[in-house]
């Protein structure tokens, strides 16, 4: 089960503020963040992508705004967020230019990652950063979150960041080496989980006993909930000890650690999720040429759509239809309906001329369409 890890396409690394931050001085753990700079320039060296899911804001910030130890009010804890987060990308940015990596901040809230066409600009961006051979360092945005509307912990959202781009290994960096049937410094008799390939009502009764301590809000409950999210998009995920100086390399060579096995690839999970989950909001009718093209595994462009109908706007469902009004599929098409009246069977270069603006070059990226 190791090579899981250095054979996936994409990965995602989450890392808390326990692993990230010292508690006792408030500062970075630097040895330790460049052992996983490290690990990130290997993954990148053998054409991996990654994705790092970073706490640390607010535990980086409450030292340098005086703010004690003790539990912070709601605004207090955004402005620690607001002054650890400008820190925390500086970390990284640090850590990864002496491997020559750039790397980018992005900041989700919960609305990122439910809004459909908030979504399909995040999932856009970390994409053209990927293809920019850059690394994207996610937060939450906990500035502008509020208790009532948040992830509340790393966890669930790396879950979430995994699903939105398409990876195949989530990976919980954690301050235990993966799941017991019970929590082991409690029940000396706890048996170590090395692979769950079903998460079973047992299997989730098992997490409520593996708190984490420190200054991370995550626990062993959050890691199942997260794994849900992961197998459910056809991503395996892993849970590993993160207080080594090489973590990853670590679980590539043989580390304890526990795998969650997805049932689909993230790609026919998603393909899955857009042709029975979602409601179509208009029909695209393509000529004989584009639907030979879809068939071949293309993507489809305005050149080949002949008709569109419905009221949809960047990011809905629609149905794709032949000529002959067969259905052939359904996708997510990157126009609204008033975009995409101007340019049907228009060639992509003359997008831009046409809307005012460049937008993608497809209507429907192969990426986003569930043929029949």
């Amino acid at each position: 089960m190791t090579s899981r890890l250095a054979t996936a396409r994409r990965i995602v690394i989450k890392i808390g503020s326990a692993l990230l931050v010292d508690p006792d001085t408030g500062f970075v753990h630097q040895k330790w963040l460049a052992g996983v700079a490290a690990d990130v320039a290997q993954c990148l060296k053998r054409g991996q992508e990654v994705v790092l899911v970073s706490s640390g804001a607010v535990a980086l910030g409450r030292r340098h705004l005086k703010l004690g130890t003790g539990t912070l009010r709601l605004e207090e804890k955004q402005a620690a967020a607001a002054a650890g987060q400008i820190r925390l990308a500086h970390a990284w940015q640090e850590v990864l230019a002496a491997h020559d990596i750039s790397v980018a901040q992005v900041l989700l809230t919960p609305d990122d990652t439910e809004s459909r066409r908030r979504y399909l600009n995040a999932r856009s961006t970390i994409a053209t950063l990927l293809r920019l051979n850059a690394v994207p360092v996610i937060n939450e945005n906990d500035t502008v979150a509020t208790a009532e509307l948040r992830f509340g912990d790393n966890d669930r959202l790396s879950a979430r960041v995994a699903e939105m781009v398409t990876a195949d290994c989530l990976v919980l960096l954690s301050d235990i080496d993966g799941l017991y049937t019970a929590d082991p410094s409690q029940n000396p008799d706890a048996t170590f989980i090395a692979e769950v390939p079903r998460i079973t009502p047992e299997i989730e009764a098992m997490a409520g006993s593996a708190k984490e301590a420190g200054v991370g809000t995550g626990g062993m409950v959050t890691k199942i909930a997260a794994a849900k999210i992961a197998v459910s998009a056809g991503c395996a995920m892993v849970i590993a000890r993160g207080a080594v100086e090489r973590p990853l390399h670590a679980i590539e060579t043989g580390a304890p650690c526990t795998w969650f096995l997805p049932r689909a690839t993230p790609f026919s999970a998603r393909k899955q999720w857009i042709a029975g989950s979602l409601v179509p909001s208009g029909i695209l009718t393509v000529d004989d040429g584009a639907a030979r093209a879809l068939a071949q595994g293309k993507s489809l462009l305005p050149a080949g759509v002949a008709a569109v109908a419905g009221s949809f706007q960047r990011g809905d469902a629609v149905i794709v239809r032949n000529q002959q009004g067969q259905e052939l599929g359904r996708g997510l098409v990157a126009y609204s309906i008033d975009d995409a009246r101007l340019i049907v069977g228009h060639k992509s270069g003359e997008i831009e001329a046409l809307l005012g603006y460049r937008g993608r070059d497809e209507m429907i990226h192969r990426d986003d369409l569930a043929l029949g």
